[in-house]
């Protein structure tokens, strides 16, 4: 069963609903983002029955639904399952006996913007306890970054209360935590019924620079799928086991240290990538149909799909306006001059810049030969594509 919400719901997602007819919840929303599609619609009252009464899988590819599963399915266990992972802090208590010795303080915004110089180990990183998208995420190494941050966050509360609802980012409290250094990964699974992890995905997540928190380039290949695949597997069983989920899809974001240890960044519930990102990524990486998988139970044959997948790396290039102006002051954006830095565009997806703080989605397929054209769009400002007022 799928329950649909904003800010987007991709085509290839519609395009699978209406296939497979899978059960879909009537909102507002979902009849919006069906744009005319026969989409199996059930009644939220009968919507919510089955999911009290039966073993039925929901997936929900925006945490805007946060709200209606906590009001409508307030006697089952999946709204404090969802909690567990959305608070950053009661998850770092929670998975506490596989990390004895990382350091986290939960603060409230008026002691943090209190905190003087010393008040807090360094390097560190501050970020809200209930957050996406990496709004509100403040790396700090030296004292210099305290009062930066500070700043950053005045200006910050003012605009992230109005792009998301309090389920999805909630800027009242704060989590203070050690920095974990080493290379990122995004991993999109899903807990079966008995609780074991199934991996759909494994990305790459690059940065421009150690002080990068921006969400600009995740990508895979068989070399990225075939040397984590297993480490990956036993960490979230080990997660699994701590927290006690079942069908239950997750988007898992984990960096490695220096020592080989894997340690989790954060665990977003209920769905893949947002903005159907990295579940749409599969599709054109492998050929999966990640919404398929989870709710039909299947397992990727990861050694066949690695197996033919040759060199080529496909990656999804997220277009966050980092061009230090205002969406609403944009008069457009050049898209044609931005496709033309690729040699292999896979899909392109416009978004409405002056509602949300990105202008789209970009979807290519890179060689070791072609791998320049991914350095450059994570080091580009992307203010050379805006177009000038008429």
């Amino acid at each position: 069963m799928f329950l649909l919400d904003g800010p987007y719901v991709s085509d290839f997602l519609l395009d699978t609903l209406e296939r497979r007819s899978f059960s879909v919840i009537d909102t507002e929303y979902a009849r919006t983002a069906a744009g005319g599609r026969a989409l199996a619609f059930v009644a939220p009252e009968e919507a919510a029955r089955r999911l009290h009464d039966g073993d039925v899988r929901l997936y929900t590819p925006s945490e805007n639904s946060i709200g209606w599963i906590a009001r409508h399915l307030e006697e089952t266990a999946l709204p404090g399952r969802i909690a567990l992972f959305k608070d950053k802090a009661e998850f770092r208590r929670r998975i506490r006996p596989l990390y004895p010795d990382f350091f986290f303080r939960e603060v409230d915004v008026p002691t943090l913007l209190a905190l003087c110089a010393g008040d807090l180990p360094l390097p560190c990183v501050v970020k809200p306890v209930t957050g996406f998208f990496s709004l509100g995420v403040y790396p700090m190494t030296g004292a210099d970054d305290l009062a930066r941050m500070q700043r950053r966050l005045r200006a910050d509360l003012e605009s992230i209360g109005r792009l998301y609802p309090a389920e999805v980012l909630d800027a009242r409290t704060f989590l203070v935590e050690e920095q974990i250094s080493g290379p990122e990964y995004a991993i999109d699974a899903y807990y079966d019924a008995a609780g074991e992890p199934v991996v759909l995905g494994i990305f790459e997540h690059l940065f421009s620079t150690e002080q990068d928190v921006s969400d600009r380039i995740y990508t895979t290949s068989a070399e990225i799928v075939g040397r984590n695949l297993e480490p990956f597997t036993a960490l979230l069983e080990r997660i699994g086991r701590l927290t006690g989920v079942r069908n239950f899809p997750a988007h898992v974001e984990i960096r490695r240290r220096a020592d080989g240890a894997l340690v989790p960044v954060e665990v977003n519930p209920m769905r893949f990538g947002g903005w159907c990102s990295t579940p749409d990524l599969g599709r054109h990486a492998w050929g999966l149909n990640l919404y398929e998988c989870y709710i039909d139970g299947v397992r990727p044959d990861w050694d066949a799909l690695t197996g033919r997948a040759g060199d080529a790396a496909h990656s999804l290039v997220v277009l966050d306006n980092s061009t230090g102006v205002r969406g609403t002051e944009i008069a457009g954006f050049d898209y044609d001059a931005l496709l033309g830095q690729f040699s292999r565009v896979l899909e392109l997806r416009r978004t409405d810049f002056r509602r949300h703080p990105l202008f789209g989605f970009l979807f290519v397929e890179t060689t070791p030969q072609t791998r320049g054209e991914l350095d450059r769009i994570l080091h580009d400002d992307l203010k050379r594509y805006l177009l000038p007022r008429e």
